[in-house]
């Protein structure tokens, strides 16, 4: 696919800023959605925090915003980098508040984002949302972060699927970290082995190669993201 338009929700975030980067250096007009401004973005989609668990309010102004950006480019890649992570078991008493935010940040970004792909996504686009590989079995000691994480792999395979409202020939794919190396993780886990944990800029590369057609995705495809002693791989579920 020539050079396009690609959108990114959470691209103000450690891996949204890989993501935008490696679409401009590869010459692509890029869209960040976030609550703050990524200066390295071509243009930027402000929310208001206010109504970040209101996927309604939330959904239909991104919808708006997003119809004002595109004019007469639709998007070649739309890719879901929001995200976040709680703990707690179901006796944990911030239970409640811990599922709705996990669902605010990565199943309402998620379904924005494949709204906004099955409104303005080209033909033959790419769609690309953030899981865990955690999420593919139970997560007993992170109930709200798993539970929102598999809602987003089911997400990904009903887009993926006939009469999901996706544009002829797009693909709908996920991506799901086991360890991603950000500032963040390495501040709270200073003594891990960090050859296990994959580098932003291989998650942001891998996209942009299915999104430009230098790799093929697999429409559906869960890709579980495998690094040991440095190297990566990226493993169908």
């Amino acid at each position: 696919m020539a050079a396009s338009h690609a959108l990114i929700y959470g691209g103000a975030g450690a891996l949204g800023r890989s993501i935008v980067g490696q679409f401009r250096k590869a010459q692509w007009t890029v869209t960040s959605i976030d609550f703050t401004p990524n200066t390295e973005a071509t243009h930027n989609i402000v929310l208001e925090l206010s109504a970040a668990s209101d996927l309604d309010k939330t959904g239909r102004d991104v919808e708006l915003k997003v119809g004002d950006v595109v004019k007469e480019q639709n998007f070649g890649a739309v890719v879901n980098a929001a995200g976040g992570w709680a703990g707690g078991a179901l006796t944990d008493e911030g239970l409640y508040k811990n599922v709705t935010l996990m669902t605010a940040q990565s199943v309402h970004t998620s379904v924005i984002a494949a709204r906004v792909a099955a409104l303005h996504l080209q033909e033959g686009g790419l769609l690309t949302l953030i899981g865990a590989s955690a999420a593919t079995k139970g997560t007993p000691g992170m109930v709200a972060y798993g539970l929102a994480k598999a809602a987003v792999h089911q997400l990904v395979q009903s887009a993926a699927g006939p009469g999901s409202g996706l544009p002829t020939g797009a693909k709908a794919t996920a991506i799901l970290p086991i360890t991603l190396d950000t500032p963040m993780n390495r501040k709270f886990m200073p003594d891990a082995d960090y050859s296990t944990w994959t580098p932003l800029e291989t998650v942001a590369e891998k996209i942009v190669d299915w999104a430009t057609g230098k790799d093929a995705a697999e429409n559906g495809g869960l890709y579980k993201v495998v690094t040991k002693s440095g190297k990566t791989e990226f493993v169908i579920v």
